[in-house]
């Protein structure tokens, strides 16, 4: 099967998270990705727990499908811009103005290489008084307010169990690296992205934004309620909890039946979703009433055949283990690393039927492809790598 993205090059000089997951993707999709990395130390990630045999499995996950290079950017600048003329795509994490006291700027970077397409995550972006100051995924979830909207009323604001900013950047950065290679292949000029971790995050809670640029009600923490439809959010059930969402008219009736209770279809109280979300309260001691009677899967197998939207809440081996997500989905498949052996990623969530996504190999050993690339990229002989090695460039 052909990749969507062979032929694009691109320098991955991106650091924990954000970065690298949209290299990884990219890779995924067939791009040659080179992780460069200082000599040495390499990423922060390759300290991170879980660790097998004395490796981090958290740097594998985001650095597969890469090859990797090790340069220091002081001592290397030059081996840097000849490397910039033979890719088409750089992305980096650096805090804004980093590459510019390197001298590795954009506005250096482009006159290079004009059809360089140059992407940068940071917590904020390159513009505005915030943008220097540090922004890491828990900042960009403050900042946004997601952080203000997650939880229960009475408790204090929660962060999402998951890096879901950092997340958000890398999918930001490979959306506008793929929409920058269109705009290129019509032009061909190259351009600068520029990705905030913090924008990333409001628009992930546009939903609830628009409650406030609409209404100018500020959305509170609502626990798993929906804010705009009822009956909808999680209930307990006799063995556990689980969500249902009954809010469409159609649903709402097959609901109150299902309950045993018809006659709530024509009680005012619940008459339409406004009046539902309005009572809400009411509503749900009704719904639990019911759904505390039954385990989660007798409720699932009740609602399900209807067409109802109703799901367990799965804990990560459960999800593993899900015959549609880990089976039928492929979002968990097993590689053999040579460092720790055979080992389950995170997939792509992007399905395609031309151009598949799939992991080429193996995250790289720090500086593993250096003599492969600094001389079929560059054309650097084998003593002028050992004279790099020697100098600590590389």
């Amino acid at each position: 099967m052909e990749s969507a993205l062979e032929g694009i090059r691109v320098l991955d000089m991106g650091r924990v998270l954000a970065t690298p997951s949209a290299g990884a993707l990219l890779g995924d999709m067939g791009a040659e990705v080179i992780k460069l990395e200082q000599p040495v130390k390499g990423d922060d990630s390759r300290n991170f727990a879980p660790m097998k045999n004395g490796v981090s499995c958290y740097y594998k996950n985001f650095n597969r499908s890469k090859k990797g290079i090790t340069l220091d950017l002081k001592k290397g600048k030059d081996v840097l811009l000849e490397l910039v003329k033979n890719v088409d795509v750089l992305i980096e994490n650096f805090r804004p103005g980093t590459m510019e006291k390197l001298g590795l700027g954009y506005d250096v970077l482009k006159e290079v290489n004009p059809r360089l397409i140059y992407g940068s995550i940071s917590g904020f972006g390159a513009t505005g008084p915030y943008k220097n100051r540090a922004g890491y995924d828990t900042m960009s979830q403050a900042w946004s307010g997601v952080m203000s909207i997650t939880g229960w009323p009475d408790s204090d604001p929660v962060r999402c169990g998951a890096s879901f900013g950092d997340v958000m950047g890398g999918l930001n950065l490979v959306i506008g690296v793929l929409a920058a290679l269109r705009y290129r292949d019509r032009t061909g000029k190259g351009q600068k992205i520029d990705i905030s971790l913090t924008d990333g995050c409001v628009v992930a809670e546009a939903s609830m934004m628009q409650v406030y640029l609409s209404t100018g009600k500020v959305p509170t923490k609502n626990g798993n309620c929906y804010t705009s439809s009822a009956p909808g959010g999680g209930y307990h059930t006799k063995d556990g909890y689980m969500v249902i969402n009954g809010s469409a008219p159609k649903f709402w009736a097959i609901l109150c039946n299902t309950m045993g209770h018809p006659e709530l279809v024509e009680d005012p109280r619940f008459a339409t979703n406004a009046l539902r979300v309005q009572n809400r309260a009411e509503l749900d001691k009704i719904v639990e009433a019911w759904t505390t009677t039954l385990t989660t899967n007798e409720i699932i197998d009740t609602l399900l055949p209807k067409g109802f939207a109703c799901a367990p809440i799965l804990s990560l081996d459960q999800v593993v283990a899900n015959e549609q997500i880990g089976g039928a989905r492929n979002m968990f498949p097993e590689i053999d690393d040579p460092e720790v052996g055979k080992m389950r990623f995170t997939n792509s969530a992007v399905k395609m039927s031309e151009t598949m996504p799939e992991i080429r190999c193996p995250a790289p050993r720090l500086g593993e492809h250096n003599k492969e690339i600094y001389s079929s990229v560059l054309g650097y002989t084998e003593e002028k790598i050992q004279e790099m090695a020697e100098a600590g460039i590389i």
